[in-house]
């Protein structure tokens, strides 16, 4: 899996490409800590070209949205691949997560 983070004002997107296994969550954690001490609030996760997140990765991104409520911040998803929608769907997390079509409307949704 590749991870790459872009910044908006105080909101960070960061995309996630391939798989979200148990082996990247770590990785994944890491940035997001990163991120986070950096003065980002609230955080854009983007997946449209992950087509797969498997139980450590879902549990990864509830820690992402723990760690921003924290501090007073907020989780959007952006653009999740078909896939990934019907993962969600299936672990009944689909409620949980404010997903978004593309990630200019989920960074606006947070202002």
């Amino acid at each position: 899996m590749k991870i790459s983070h872009e910044e908006f004002d105080q909101t960070s997107v960061i995309s996630l490409k391939g798989e979200f296994v148990a082996d990247q969550a770590e990785a994944f954690k890491r940035l997001v800590l990163e991120r986070l001490s950096a003065q980002t609030r609230d955080i854009v996760l983007e997946l449209s070209e992950t087509e797969f997140i498997d139980s450590k990765g879902l549990e990864s991104v509830l820690w992402l949205q723990e760690q921003c409520a924290e501090r007073l911040g907020q989780v959007r998803v952006a653009a999740p691949h078909e896939n990934v929608k019907k993962i969600l769907e299936l672990t009944r997390l689909a409620p949980r997560l404010d997903c978004h079509g593309d990630i200019e409307s989920a960074v606006k949704s947070l202002r």
